[in-house]
């Protein structure tokens, strides 16, 4: 997984991420690992995540429909294994 390096106004923390998603920090480690979200570190060096991708992803959650969170779990669940 690669690791960009960003400002401070374009990186949240991951449980910032995960509030911010409304889901478990668990949950947040699957849907990075999966590669929905972008990993970063702000200039401190702290891991993160990008806002931009919380924001992507956050806007897929809302508007994605039954069929394509049908197939993107089945995706997930294959890349995984």
């Amino acid at each position: 997984m690669r690791v960009i390096h960003v400002e401070g106004d374009a990186w949240l923390s991951q449980p910032e991420a995960a509030q911010h998603l409304g889901i478990s920090m668990a949950r947040l480690g699957l849907v990075l690992a999966c590669g929905h979200l972008t990993p970063a570190e702000n200039p401190a060096g702290r891991a993160g995540v990008t806002i931009a991708s919380v924001q992507a992803e956050k806007s897929w959650r809302e508007n994605a429909t039954i069929r394509a969170k049908t197939t993107r779990l089945l995706k997930d669940t294959i890349g995984f294994f």
